[in-house]
């Protein structure tokens, strides 16, 4: 079937733009609540690419400059700070991606908030977050890449005890590590020289960060976490990544 011939500009942008016939309509950047991401695209690729903690720096800079030069897609989160703005309040990024999760961030991080501010944040959440998502997720059979950076409060060791399998090559190195949703994943990522777990089933608890609702969903996700100052073996592991993780 042929499209109709558009009688005027207006027409012409608006079936460019649902047909995808200009690349210049793609959208530049996604958000929710606070968490703005610039998008940005390199080639064609199943591949997706995120930060989503403004003040994990180091995660930002190596990213940048993977896209430059390899195929896919990167959500580079704006802002320098963890937690976002919502309704006069905060809430950490990484745990928008569920009701549950969110509620329970935002009760953390704002004690004094009336239950009527509460039910308004989980509204602007809810009404958004599955968009999100669908940019967010790769196309069937891609994967998603999480860069972040850790400090002392937090290791591969928080995860082995709530993780389904694990592979761990560095035991003095703990704040370097894979975790992935995807067993075929897992198996590959195990062939690294780098400490590796994954979880698919458990665990059970629902804290509404994206790598929950991934294996929730049958996602291929891989969160590669680093120490904050560590950008050389961010690179090297993403690198690693990159050749090795069709």
């Amino acid at each position: 079937m042929i499209a109709p011939r558009p009688n005027s500009r207006r027409e012409f942008l608006a079936y460019a733009s649902i047909l995808g016939w200009l690349p210049f309509f793609r959208p530049k950047h996604v958000d929710l609540a606070g968490a703005r991401f610039r998008i940005t695209r390199y080639g064609q690729s199943k591949r997706r690419y995120l930060v989503i903690h403004g003040n994990e720096e180091n995660a930002r800079e190596v990213l940048t400059a993977h896209i430059r030069s390899h195929e896919g897609v990167a959500f580079i989160v704006e802002g320098h700070t963890r937690n976002v703005k919502i309704e006069g309040g905060e809430i950490d990024p990484n745990r928008m991606f569920s009701r549950v999760g969110a509620e329970a961030n935002l009760k953390k991080l704002n004690p004094d908030w009336p239950q009527q501010k509460m039910q308004g944040a989980l509204a602007v959440l809810d009404r958004g977050r599955e968009r999100l998502v669908r940019d967010l997720f790769p196309p069937a059979g891609g994967v998603i890449v999480a860069l972040h950076n850790n400090g002392e409060g937090y290791s591969v060791r928080d995860e082995e005890p709530i993780s389904d399998a694990k592979s761990i090559r560095e035991p003095l190195n703990p704040h370097a590590f894979f975790l992935c949703t995807n067993e075929a994943d897992f198996r590959k990522l195990s062939e690294s020289p780098y400490n590796v777990v994954l979880q698919n089933k458990a665990p059970q608890e629902d804290d509404g960060s994206l790598s929950r609702l991934a294996a929730a969903r049958g996602v291929r996700y891989v969160n590669l976490e680093v120490g904050l100052g560590h950008a050389g073996r961010q690179k090297e592991m993403l690198d690693w990544v990159e050749w090795n993780l069709a």
